[in-house]
């Protein structure tokens, strides 16, 4: 199977590819694509793979646009951090959506659904499930925590949580009224709890609310520095390798 990989972070292109792969040795990774502009030239030039998998935000617009250009003749998986373009992503010939992270039986799922994809099957169909499965991943995120305080559980609101932050010795959340609780799990599993579109995990030390972020500033090789409305023990630095990544997310709008 010939695969196109269209993902301008090029670490999720490698891991993308790694999964394939891992999934099935026949599958051939022919092209990974950057941006609209190299892929409308791709596409023009050559034969259409077997299936193609494209990210929706690219980093000179969105991957639809390379649809306006030219016509894809074969099946296309979409991957992406948001829900919100499921159903445009089926007008251009998408037989699935796969929210990121992308997982292995995720990816699985997908190729079996490529492998065994015939004319009759009903379009709305898949669009209602896969808005189905959004969904209830959706209501998964939690809204609001009972955090251990002294001799009690407090509730904390999610709205309330300007960012959590990990250090040696213990992990604390800090809320935008400066009250601060101990964290009794790690950032990690702290993290799967929250919604993506409204909290990022800017690196091992911090996870930031989207309504905490005031501006960004350029660091250092490429790097960026997060600024927040509230105090922080320390700078928010996010790596280059995923400055991309983050500037989609910050620069999403909020339901």
């Amino acid at each position: 199977m010939k695969v196109v990989i269209v993902e301008d972070e090029i670490t999720a292109a490698v891991r993308l590819e790694e999964l394939l792969t891992s999934i099935d040795e026949n599958i051939s990774i022919v092209a990974i694509l950057q941006n609209v502009e190299d892929s409308i030239e791709w596409f023009s030039l050559n034969l259409p793979p077997d299936v193609v998998f494209m990210d929706i935000h690219l980093a000179d617009g969105d991957s639809f646009s390379i649809f306006k250009s030219i016509k894809i003749q074969c099946p296309i998986i979409f991957t992406t951090a948001y829900d919100q373009y499921a159903l445009k992503a089926f007008e251009v010939n998408s037989i699935d959506y796969l929210l990121k992270p992308i997982s292995k039986d995720g990816l699985e799922k997908a190729l079996y659904k490529l492998n065994y994809l015939t004319p009759d099957i009903n379009n709305n169909d898949v669009i209602t499930r896969i808005m189905e499965s959004i969904h209830q991943t959706k209501k998964k995120y939690k809204k609001s925590f009972l955090i251990p305080f002294k001799d009690k559980l407090i509730p904390v609101s999610s709205d309330d949580v300007a960012f959590v932050y990990s250090n040696k010795r213990k992990a604390l959340i800090s809320c935008f009224n400066k009250r601060e609780f101990t964290l009794d799990s790690s950032l990690d599993d702290f993290f799967k709890q929250l919604d993506p579109d409204r909290f990022y995990r800017a690196n091992r030390q911090f996870i930031i609310s989207h309504r905490a972020v005031t501006d960004l500033s350029m660091w250092f090789d490429g790097k960026l520095a997060v600024n927040l409305s509230v105090p922080t023990p320390e700078k928010i630095i996010v790596s280059r390798l995923r400055t991309t990544d983050f500037k989609k997310w910050y620069m999403k709008e909020e339901d």
